[in-house]
């Protein structure tokens, strides 16, 4: 089920929404978003495939529902999980299907490299705690699934459930967020004028006109 919340666009100085809590280790990209989605044209349906194999299994599974299918977690926007996620093959269907989800930040132990690159491309914050604090989150946010949590991007920290937590973000990451530079075509958009400009002033762009 996708969220009704619309695609992140400008500054991101915060994220506020329910939360999903997503548990373990070493969660892949092919995990996140099965290779056989790939083929698709666009990204738009993306979305309802998130997980869509850890979901299945744990359909048939006494443990399951997965919590992306749970009805508590329907318009969470904050995912909580672990050490290294997203690793594996450096697939962008991965941050795109969660976002296309509904999901507007992550808060992990760690986060493969690429994957981090590819949330920051779309404005999803990714933000890192400690092991303990991060089971501290987990517990509180699994305790409580409707309660309101806030990403303060600026701050780098996470408050909820009566709670505040410190989490890292790097100084670069944080300023392309909460100024909007992460947004390549807004930045593109806002400067329509100098780029119309420039491309009057060269001489191969003019060369066959009028």
């Amino acid at each position: 089920m996708t969220s009704p919340t619309p695609f992140p666009f400008g500054p991101i100085a915060s994220v506020n929404g329910t939360t999903v809590v997503v548990r373990g280790d070493d969660i892949d990209t092919d995990r996140i978003i099965p290779a056989r989605f790939l083929k698709c044209v666009t990204f738009e349906a993306l979305g309802p495939a998130a997980f869509a194999d850890d979901r299945a299994e744990l359909a048939a599974s006494p443990a399951g529902p997965h919590p992306f299918d749970r009805p508590e977690h329907q318009g969470a926007s904050i995912l909580l999980v672990n050490r290294n996620f997203g690793c594996g093959s450096s697939r962008e269907h991965a941050p795109q299907a969660l976002m296309r989800w509904g999901i507007r930040a992550v808060v992990g132990e760690s986060f493969a490299e690429i994957f981090y690159g590819n949330c920051l491309a779309l404005g999803i914050p990714c933000l890192t705690a400690t092991h303990a604090t991060m089971l501290a989150i987990q517990a509180a946010a699994a305790a409580d699934p409707a309660a309101a949590f806030e990403v303060d991007v600026a701050a780098a920290s996470l408050s909820g459930a009566g709670q505040l937590w410190g989490l890292e973000l790097a100084s670069g990451p944080r300023q392309m967020l909460v100024s909007g530079q992460w947004d390549a075509t807004a930045q593109l958009m806002a400067h329509d004028a100098e780029l119309a400009a420039t491309a009057a002033r060269l001489p191969y762009l003019n060369a066959f006109s009028g």
